[in-house]
């Protein structure tokens, strides 16, 4: 059983910054994403991170958001600049077990950001 804890929502303005947080633990982790929602969309991949540091983004936050990771802590982190009111949304942290692959996901944390 594998246990999220995420951090580091929050309310900022256009063009401002913020850094989330999401620190696994329980097993022994693969890759590791954020995905946002919000009522009128589906829930979309953001960024994902594998153990080599191999990373994916949506061409929407390319350039604006970077994802890293901690493997000995088991954490991984999205800073998020020059953010734009379209990126308000529920994050949702994302980790799949290394050997099974199974997704286990966090609580979200709300990110709104204001014109």
């Amino acid at each position: 059983q594998v246990q999220l804890v995420e951090s580091g929502g929050g309310l900022v303005q256009a063009g401002g910054s913020l850094r989330l947080s999401c620190a696994a633990s329980g097993s022994v982790i693969g890759v590791m994403g954020w995905y946002r929602q919000t009522p009128e969309k589906q829930r979309e991949l953001v960024a994902s991170i594998n153990r080599d540091g191999m990373t994916t983004y949506a061409d929407s936050v390319k350039g604006r958001f970077t994802i890293s990771r901690d493997n000995a802590k088991n954490t991984v982190f999205l800073q998020m600049n020059s953010l734009k009111p379209e990126d308000t949304a529920v994050y949702l942290c994302n980790v799949r077990g290394r050997f099974s692959n199974f997704p286990y996901w966090g609580q979200g944390t709300q990110v709104t950001v204001s014109s």
